[in-house]
């Protein structure tokens, strides 16, 4: 059944349906102690952890490893002179913000729900990682996921690359082998996830993810009466069925046939929320190959994935997922730790100003690249770039776009002379990077 585009969810194991050559040797059980503000920045980097030893703490019980050192990361071990580099100023920034560390925040704050859910279900049995590295190789992101070498997720138009070799992490799944390879059995991972898309109110470059793995013996299934197989997606909808109730509260939930690459078999689930039925996440039991190259033969697992800012925007009914980057208080006072039930008030609507854009595509012209450009020259002013019109010329063998892009502020008003020269600045950046012909 289609949903709304609105309310369709992004989760983690939507990435292989859609379209750790670290900087330094960091260690996978990094979380920043004590981060809930932006971290400090400098012309030269942004700061991010790395963990000179690790202990174990407890947080709501639950065994989290911590790291106790932070170093910064220089802009240049992110944007390099690679010819296969893709990552902009405007994606760099974003590295270290960690808007899930924030309490307060609602990423947090779903964050947390989470957390509690799991802890109050399986008590001490689930680590949690919620700072590892967002920079990783291309066998993590795919490889060891089982991603195809030719699909579609793996080309510059959707994944930001830093070299051939490593990307900004498309989906906080690029974990997985290696954590399992530590011998962790039951874990949660979040983390912020990088994807080129397209701009409106439900898109963004940056968004966060959380990746869930339990791993079964088999005395756990074999006197069930049932298969492994069997026994182990049971236990996966009894407990995603039962966080999305923690979440949403006593909703309906129904089960969809999915494919991803690193489960089999692969389920999304869905629940009936305000009168629509709503995508919340996909998951599966883990394909076989994947445990046994990386845990060790004779287990079984199942993992999930879903898309923090979607269940947010949905709980608290925030309309615009640029509103999640936003230091605007009369946004940031709405919301408190460990209350879902905040409900977003408007504060303000500033006006939009619509820009149109008329040129013929190139060869190689893609939506992404376009999105990426103006996302670099007007940032988060940019509310929606959307195609309007299209033909071809079959005479000149041309094809001509026309792209309407809306610019809107979410806490002032724009002045004609900013978005003109925003515009001019967009219409020659389109012709020397995109090489279209204007209109």
């Amino acid at each position: 059944m289609a949903t709304s585009p609105r309310l369709r969810l992004r989760h983690a194991y939507s990435y292989c349906q859609a379209a750790q050559l670290q900087a330094r040797p960091l260690g996978l059980g990094r979380i920043l102690s004590g981060a809930t503000g932006n971290p400090t920045t400098t012309t030269n980097g942004v700061l991010l952890p790395r963990v000179v030893q690790q202990q174990q703490q407890r947080q709501h019980g639950t065994s989290i490893a911590r790291g106790v050192a932070e170093t910064s990361i220089a802009r240049t071990d992110i944007i390099t002179e690679h010819p296969k580099n893709n990552v902009t100023d405007t994606i760099f920034q974003k590295l270290g913000v960690n808007l899930h560390h924030r309490k307060d925040h609602p990423l947090g704050i779903i964050k947390e729900a989470i957390f509690q859910y799991f802890e109050q279900k399986e008590p001490g049995n689930f680590k949690l990682f919620d700072d590892l590295y967002p920079v990783v190789t291309t066998k993590q992101n795919f490889d060891e996921l089982l991603i195809p070498g030719d699909h579609i997720s793996r080309s510059e138009n959707d994944t930001y690359y830093v070299d051939s070799e490593s990307v900004l992490r498309c989906h906080t799944s690029a974990h997985q082998a290696e954590l399992l390879r530590e011998k962790h059995k039951n874990f949660l991972v979040i983390g912020d996830v990088y994807r080129r898309d397209t701009i409106d109110a439900t898109h963004y470059p940056v968004f966060h993810q959380m990746e869930g793995v339990k791993i079964f013996d088999p005395k756990d299934w074999e006197e069930s009466g049932v298969s492994a197989v069997e026994y182990v997606e049971e236990d996966l909808k009894k407990t995603l069925e039962g966080l999305a109730k923690h979440l949403f509260g006593d909703v309906e939930c129904r089960w969809v046939d999915a494919y991803f690459p690193f489960t089999d078999p692969s389920i999304e689930l869905e629940i009936f929320f305000n009168n629509e039925w709503l995508e919340v996440l996909g998951c599966g039991v883990m394909q076989q190959k994947i445990l046994d190259d990386n845990y060790g033969e004779g287990q079984k697992a199942w993992a999930f994935g879903l898309g923090i800012e979607r269940l947010a925007m949905i709980l608290f009914d925030i309309p615009d997922i640029r509103l999640f980057w936003s230091d605007d208080e009369r946004f940031l006072k709405q919301f408190k730790a460990g209350d879902l039930s905040s409900k977003f008030k408007s504060f303000s609507k500033f006006p939009p100003c619509n820009k149109d854009l008329s040129f013929w595509i190139s060869d190689t012209f893609t939506e992404n690249n376009l999105c990426e450009a103006i996302r670099g020259i007007a940032g988060d002013i940019v509310e929606e770039v959307k195609l309007i019109d299209e033909f071809t010329n079959p005479k000149k063998g041309k094809t001509s776009h026309c792209y309407r892009i809306v610019y809107r502020s979410m806490e002032r008003s724009l002045t004609d002379e900013e978005i003109n020269s925003l515009q001019d600045r967009v219409r020659s950046a389109v012709v020397d990077e995109l090489g279209v012909e204007l209109r």
